[in-house]
């Protein structure tokens, strides 16, 4: 059988659990065609880079599946026929990632450095080695 990786996008005006129940529903979908879903990842709500059916953001579900094509083509059939789905994409990939996606790393790497995570921590402090400012700069010429 071969290997894909699909990620979806559901509407935001579903709760986290009927977004879970859309992923279960597609699951058995795989299941019910002879083939399996190795891994689900709930990203959860995340805002979109531009609207898509007047939705500014959208819960954010990943599979790795393991199965025939045909099982593959159906559960995009009935993504595509769902109304709760805004966009999905799928790929065929050599291998399954094994452990937590990037998508994962990345927000728990944000849970563990609190809340200035991704800010950059404070700004760097403007260089006092001259008390003088720039417009005092100005009236003295090199070389006068």
């Amino acid at each position: 059988m071969a290997l894909y990786e699909t990620v979806f996008i559901a509407r935001q005006d579903i709760s986290s659990a009927q977004a879970e129940a859309l992923a279960q529903t597609f699951s058995q979908i795989i299941a019910d065609n002879g083939g399996q879903v190795a891994k689900t990842e709930q990203w959860g709500l995340k805002t979109l880079a531009f609207r898509m059916n007047k939705n500014r953001k959208g819960h954010y579900v990943l599979f790795n599946i393991d199965a025939p094509a045909p099982a593959v083509l159906e559960m995009e059939r009935n993504m595509r026929i769902n109304e709760d789905v805004l966009r999905y994409l799928t790929v065929r990939v050599d291998a399954l990632e094994e452990g937590p996606s990037a998508m994962m790393q990345n927000r728990e790497r944000g849970e563990r450095s609190g809340s200035s995570a991704g800010r950059g921590g404070p700004r760097p402090r403007r260089d006092d080695r001259d008390e003088r400012s720039d417009i005092d700069m100005i009236g003295q010429g090199v070389g006068e």
